[in-house]
């Protein structure tokens, strides 16, 4: 039995002085408060400088500002790229047109996620600078969701804790200190779609006003909200009265969440193996889940850096759901997922009439949503089609760790979302009599987006992908009883993956794979790794993926990328080559002290959390393996790896 306290513990994140690269950030999931050294937002400008601005973000925080004179726009405003699609025309809010610039601007911008506000210790009136403190050093005590600042400044010495409630958005700092004139104050910044969610120079566009003892009312444009004080503990709410609790009340929920999710999320030990890189992939790992809980386990998705900063405005990628909320399913977290999946389920109506302006049937998942579930204009985003499998397939992940007895209502409960999805999916593909099969043709940009939408055709990792939700699809028509037979029809048809010279390309227009085409994600990977396909060959699968350590730019690969080949080279019986990719030293690979997946190359993503969740995702599959299979896939067999695991469960095929 894993010591639990014990294995978390050690991985305590500590701070010796300023990181501008790795705040630490505590939260319930649904709202998180992103600290500098001090414990509180104090040196704000100084980690905005960085790249790295320290925000207060919650699920309901978002802001629409208004357009050139007041105005609002609708997709009904935005004029649309024509495409050549089989035998007719299909549009897409594509192409910025000239004169319909600021429609397709706004629309990208609105709404958008932005920081509630800004929670700084002053002293003697003035703001603190870096200079003004010494002596730091600022734990996170992952076991209670506990951050303690020590440090000193102008001779005296401060402590610093900081904690979030569990269940309301809340944010509580306990100081103890001897030094006179240190104050906690809160000020408010006007919403901006930018990576700081702020704008500090429009107080005229907003205003905050105390409406009654301790509560300040924070207005601006489509959203008021407000803030209650109780000693330094602030409750942000749409509401001016309920609870507001204390930094003991706060301290006391989070302490008893954290040790209710310590001591029942999927975890492993790898304390006993003596190669070096064991403990790193622990660490990795035990900060990954603790990240992942208080920012990616909502009532909504995820944006790719979470309640942190504005990535994309704040947006959810839905392409990225999987990778952010996928391991959930397989580390007894699914309470954890099922509320972001409900929210899917709630946008149906969206989805519906996303595919119908375009000419499909079924649900068509916008990419890039805000809370409105629609889907924002991008030279890349509406011409995406790999999210669409990803809830199915969380979906029968779910299913397959839940008793017989429950199995059935949960089939009958999720079939609305699982119908709606595939009849877009089968819809989506072309069927081409001539060579009896099904198709994904353009216009379509793949996973691997440095294509030219008109020019792909059967991307390799789509096409598996649709083939194998189809199949899982077929699965649940057949559990309840349902015709399955369309479903299995245009899965069994579906056109096979190309090889050239052994190996396996982008897609059938792309024989220049791996010359032309060798930055971004090598998605070839994903078609046997993070799914199983019986259609691969094994030995062009296993020569595609060295010849893509061998030739990619690894500098434009992203953080997911090296898990996703880690479960490739699993999957292949590499188990070696699986650890090396999962712990790859590369610039968008690096894991800061925060546990923080750092894409050192973008200046726009001081974090990413698909980096983080697919991780997880990677070491259920290494751990735990697949299907009937008790084979350890990816851990080496040479006697240094010696790693036990508890309620990590295999991924299901």
């Amino acid at each position: 039995m894993i010591n639990r306290k014990k294995l978390v513990t050690r991985h305590n994140p500590v701070l010796h002085g300023i990181s501008v690269e790795s705040p630490l950030s505590v939260g319930n999931g649904d709202f998180a408060y992103t600290a500098d050294i001090t414990g509180a937002q104090s040196l704000y400008d100084h980690y905005a400088a960085a790249h790295f601005p320290l925000c207060t973000m919650s699920n309901w925080g978002w802001h629409t500002s208004p357009a050139t004179d007041g105005k609002t726009y609708t997709h009904a405003d935005l004029e649309l790229t024509e495409y050549d699609y089989a035998d007719r025309k299909i549009y897409y809010p594509v192409d910025k047109k000239a004169g319909n610039e600021e429609v397709y601007d706004w629309l990208r911008h609105n709404p958008h996620k932005f920081n509630l506000g800004r929670i700084s210790l002053m002293y003697n009136g003035r703001e603190i600078a870096p200079e003004d403190i010494s002596d730091m050093e600022q734990t996170l005590h992952l076991w209670e969701g506990r951050l303690e600042s020590n440090f000193t400044m102008d001779g005296h010495k401060i402590n610093v804790n900081t904690v979030c409630h569990v269940d309301l958005d809340a944010v509580a700092l306990n100081i103890e200190n001897d030094l006179d004139g240190l104050e906690v104050i809160i000020t408010f910044p006007y919403g901006h779609h930018d990576i700081c969610g702020s704008d500090w120079n429009s107080p005229q566009r907003h205003s905050a006003i105390e409406v009654a003892p301790n509560t300040t009312k924070h207005e601006m444009d489509d959203i008021a909200y407000y803030v209650r004080r109780n000693g330094n503990a602030f409750t942000f709410d749409l509401k001016a009265e309920g609870v507001s609790p204390s930094y003991d009340d706060c301290l006391s929920s989070s302490r008893k969440s954290w040790e209710q999710y310590w001591n029942t999320v999927g975890i492993a030990d790898f304390g006993a193996s003596t190669d070096p890189r064991a403990i790193e992939l622990e660490r990795r790992m035990i900060l990954s889940l603790y990240l992942l809980k208080i920012q990616s386990t909502g009532k909504l998705p995820p944006a790719e850096t979470g309640l942190t900063v504005n990535s994309w405005y704040g947006r959810f990628h839905s392409e990225m759901y999987l990778w952010n909320c996928g391991f959930m399913a397989l580390y007894n977290l699914p309470e954890k997922l099922l509320p972001s999946i409900e929210w899917w389920r709630s946008i149906l109506p969206q989805a519906r009439e996303l595919a119908t302006s375009q000419g499909f049937k079924g649900a068509r998942w916008p990419k890039q949503p805000a809370n409105d579930g629609i889907s924002a204009p991008s030279f890349i985003a509406p011409l995406l089609c790999w999210q669409q499998p990803h809830i199915v397939y969380m979906l029968e992940m779910l299913y397959h760790q839940l008793d017989e007895a429950s199995q059935q209502d949960f089939l009958q409960k999720h079939w609305e979302i699982v119908d709606e999805v595939t009849k877009f999916m089968v819809d989506f593909m072309h069927y081409e009599t001539e060579s009896d099969t099904y198709n994904l043709i353009a216009p379509l940009i793949p996973a691997q987006e440095n294509h030219d939408p008109r020019e792909v055709r059967n991307p390799i990792f789509e096409i598996e992908y649709y083939r194998f939700g189809l199949n899982i699809a077929a699965k649940w028509a057949m559990r309840l009883g349902k015709d399955a037979t369309k479903l299995q029809e245009v899965a069994d048809k579906i056109a096979k993956p190309v090889t050239k010279d052994g190996l396996y390309l982008a897609h059938e227009n792309c024989p220049d794979t791996y010359k032309k085409f060798n930055q971004d994600h090598p998605m070839m990977s994903g078609a046997y790794g993070l799914i199983y396909s019986d259609r691969i060959d094994s030995a062009a699968m296993e020569a595609s993926l060295h010849k893509v350590l061998e030739c990619w730019e690894q500098e434009t690969m992203w953080g997911w990328d090296f898990a996703m080949m880690a479960m490739s080279a699993a999957r292949l019986g590499l188990p070696d080559l699986a650890m090396e990719l999962l712990l790859w030293d590369s610039p968008k690979n690096q894991y800061v002290t925060s546990g923080n997946n750092f894409q050192r190359s973008r200046t726009d993503l001081p974090l990413y959390l698909p980096g983080n969740g697919s991780l997880l995702l990677a070491l259920s599959l290494i751990l735990a393996g697949y299907g009937d299979s008790n084979e350890k896939l990816g851990i080496p067999t040479d006697g240094t790896w010696d790693v036990k695991f508890e309620n990590i469960a295999k991924f299901p095929y």
